[in-house]
């Protein structure tokens, strides 16, 4: 268990350690098909047009005015400066100037209300456009985004989460009806589990004579005993074999040291590198998680610690995902599961605010260098545009050339894709 001493109190921040094949692993199967990836023949080549979709999260809450929304010189803006950016007119605060240099490549959305302060009822709303509903799971945006982008013969797990902590495994459920195929494969630390790789003692061929004995007898059992749980278990080790078919992507040492400087040393570095290599390798989706901007105790002295660490790798990762061609086909979002009150308490922090926030994206299908919606002088309510999950969930995929309007159909049951009472934000999409 780890507990951020500057975070509330809450059973989100107390994050517990999972084995990569354990639990109980529930689903159902795989439903419509869109296509999208590679093959390991073309990858190089065909990297420049496939989709992606890259997601930060700035997990426990990162504060929209030392960010993406300042409010200097007012009651409730806080001690730090805006700056100009690479955008004329368009300014953020001055605890990301290298962000600031490639706004151009960047859209703002400022106008969000997501009316839920809540910690996991907040992320859930961000990571899959609806609000919680205890009757209905729908599945997060990465699943989505394997699904509707993949063509099932990727040489990697579709749909990844980098984690600074906990959580290494499988993830049954994120994808929900979508099923275990979908669901994400977390790397804490950004490593795959302890144990993954096949031990050294062990020789290639008795490992595959071992492997073929297992397939024989697993499909033998599947015949007459097919279940959500065996096909769960049958999803899982084959997310674990790719990995092993492919470790040499989690490698970041064979990076080039001066690439490795770029984004940084530091943990947050490391992970966002990761993330590249990964989209470079054909995966569909990566979610690289930043923590902890819960900030209810000294707002500005830890944003100035994450922000310092979040500034170089995110600008590294634009730059580098321009350079290779690959931006125009990554949508990558910034995202948490709110923003912070404009007030500042009396602890000097900023407590949960989901009514008046910004978020950030870059990339595939988006206008480049727009803003759109506007908050009031002070920040506390949204003045033009206001948006929600649901209207950022469309746009994502709008962004990536996919009908939001669309169904899915698990048992014959049509479920939109995205909150059909939303739609896209048109404002920021080409």
């Amino acid at each position: 268990m780890i507990w951020c001493p500057y975070s509330c109190e809450t059973a989100e921040h107390r994050v517990t350690r999972r084995a990569f094949l354990g639990g109980s692993l529930l689903g159902a199967g795989s439903l419509m098909g869109f296509g999208g990836l590679t093959t390991s023949a073309a990858a190089k080549e065909l990297s420049k047009s496939q989709k992606r979709v890259v997601v930060i999260f700035l997990s426990g809450g990162a504060s929209q005015l030392e960010t993406w929304d300042p409010k200097p010189g007012t009651d409730t803006g806080g001690p730090f400066k805006a700056i100009p950016t690479s955008v004329p007119g368009t300014h953020i605060c001055e605890l990301l100037p290298e962000t600031a240099k490639l706004m151009h490549r960047q859209v703002l959305v400022r106008g969000i209300n997501t009316t839920d302060d809540d910690h996991g009822r907040g992320e859930v709303q961000m990571l899959t456009g609806r609000k919680p509903d205890p009757a209905f799971e729908y599945p997060h945006i990465g699943a989505v985004a394997a699904k509707l982008l993949g063509t099932g013969t990727e040489e990697l797990p579709g749909h990844i989460q980098i984690t600074p902590n906990g959580g290494s495994g499988f993830n049954k459920q994120d994808a929900a009806f979508l099923g275990p195929k979908f669901a994400s494969v977390t790397l804490a630390d950004g490593k795959p589990p302890a144990d993954l790789f096949r031990p050294a003692a062990l020789t290639t061929t008795a490992d595959q004579e071992r492997e073929a004995l297992r397939k024989k007898l697993n499909d033998r059992f599947a015949k007459s005993r097919r279940t959500a749980q065996t096909e769960a278990y049958t999803e899982s080790y084959d997310q674990a074999a790719k990995f092993i078919a492919k470790g040499d992507v989690l490698s970041i040492g064979m990076e080039d040291p001066k690439t490795a400087d770029r984004y940084g040393r530091h943990d947050f570095g490391r992970h966002m590198l990761l993330a590249r290599r990964l989209l470079e390798q054909g995966v569909t989706f990566v979610k690289v998680t930043h923590t902890n901007y819960d900030t209810h105790h000294e707002n500005f002295d830890f944003h100035i610690e994450q922000l310092g660490e979040f500034d170089r790798p995110y600008a590294a990762l634009l730059t580098d995902l321009a350079e290779r061609g690959m931006l125009e086909s990554t949508l990558v979002i910034v995202m948490a599961e709110f923003g912070r009150t404009p007030r500042i308490n009396e602890r000097y922090g900023r407590d949960h605010w989901s009514k008046a926030w910004s978020i950030a994206m870059a990339g595939c299908g988006l206008k480049a260098g727009a803003v759109v919606g506007k908050t009031n002088a002070n920040g506390t309510a949204v003045t033009e545009r206001e948006v929600h999950g649901g209207h950022l969930f469309h746009t994502y995929f709008r962004a990536l050339g996919v009908d939001s309007t669309k169904n899915f159909y698990p048992k014959d049951r049509p479920i939109p894709i995205a909150d059909p009472k939303a739609a896209a934000i048109t404002e920021v999409l080409v």
